[in-house]
């Protein structure tokens, strides 16, 4: 089934139980994992349960086809209903998952995350044209969904944009939704909460200086250092990072994004795409000081090393929300040995 664009919100807090498999895909990667994160929630309350969740690339699929159908059958050792994720999805996979939804083992919640896929992916009308079956589109935010998402979670937390404020974040935000989340979450910090019944006002001056005009910018620095496995560069970047008080989440979940863009990309050059069409797939557009960069790092990673990467970003992402260790130093052991394995790849 095709789900619409204004009931993909409705949808994804409260899933169709005919629905064993969803399909999450589209340009806005934020917008992609804030989904697949809250359908996750539908069934799972910790999001790092290693019983009742299990995360799989297309790759495991590939290597495997038998998986998909293994994973859903599995029974969670303490017992719930279980989930199953799969990123980095391509056409490629779409027979798996043909044959997967025609006898559906078990009752796990299959969600299956994924880039741009054009109206005539196979993988993609699949899931639309399957009655057990759900795909659901995400595109960058427009103006009113924009200021919706800005104005419900300031309003979260007893805050309340002024007019100029608010024009100066639309104008900043918006290209990706995981972005335009970690921006807020700054702004929040720096201007603190309101009060208990009351509504403290977010002025220009907080929204200058909490959210840069070239948000995200930084965070660009500190992954092409890694993936480009310029240690020198990546020490720089990074201490820069943590001297703005980058979120190491943040950072970490920039770095799994442009991780599957990259392998997105990669499997468009397997399909025959020359390096610039590939690299004019990223979402949102590459900026075209970063393209030399990117270009290199596409010589430098493969699909399977990616596979590797996004395993290692992944995994990092989760200690840092359940270990209790220092996030700082979980992200920057991630990143060094992301940038290493780049560099082993120059030889």
């Amino acid at each position: 089934m095709k789900i619409a664009p204004r009931e993909a919100d409705r949808f994804v807090q409260k899933p169709d139980p005919k629905a064993v498999a969803i399909l999450v895909y589209g340009p806005d990667a934020g917008l992609v994992r804030e989904r697949i994160a809250t359908m996750t929630k539908t069934v799972v309350d910790d999001a790092s349960d290693p019983f009742r969740i299990t995360d799989l690339t297309d790759g495991d699929l590939k290597g495997d086809p038998a998986r998909l159908a293994d994973e859903a059958a599995s029974i969670a050792m303490l017992g719930g209903r279980r989930v199953v994720r799969v990123r980095s999805a391509a056409d490629g996979t779409a027979k798996i998952f043909e044959s997967f939804l025609s006898d559906p083992a078990g009752d796990a919640l299959v969600l299956v995350e994924a880039g741009e896929l054009g109206p005539r992916s196979t993988l993609r009308t699949l899931f639309e044209s399957a009655a057990n079956a759900a795909a659901i589109a995400c595109y960058a935010d427009d103006q009113n969904q924009l200021e919706n998402v800005i104005r419900s979670r300031l309003a979260a937390e007893g805050l309340v944009p002024e007019a100029a404020a608010l024009d100066y974040l639309l104008h900043n935000l918006g290209s990706d939704r995981g972005v335009t989340q970690n921006e807020l979450e700054k702004l929040i910090l720096y201007a603190g909460p309101g009060k208990p019944g009351e509504k403290r006002e977010v002025t220009l001056a907080d929204a200058r200086a909490s959210v840069g005009d070239n948000a995200g910018s930084s965070l660009d620095e500190v992954i092409d250092a890694a993936m480009s496995g310029d240690l020198d560069a990546l020490d720089t970047a990074f201490a820069r990072a943590k001297a703005a008080d980058t979120n190491a989440i943040a950072i970490l979940n920039a770095l799994s994004r442009h991780i599957m863009q990259m392998h997105l990309a990669a499997a468009r050059v397997e399909s025959g795409s020359d390096m610039e069409g590939a690299l004019r797939g990223f979402r949102p557009p590459l900026h075209f000081s970063r393209k030399p960069s990117v270009q290199r790092q596409m010589r430098l990673w493969n699909r399977r090393r990616l596979d590797r990467a996004l395993a290692l970003a992944l995994e990092a992402e989760g200690q840092c929300k359940s270990t209790g260790q220092p996030d700082v130093s979980i992200c920057g052991q991630t990143l060094f040995r992301i940038a290493q394995g780049a560099r082993s790849a120059r030889r």
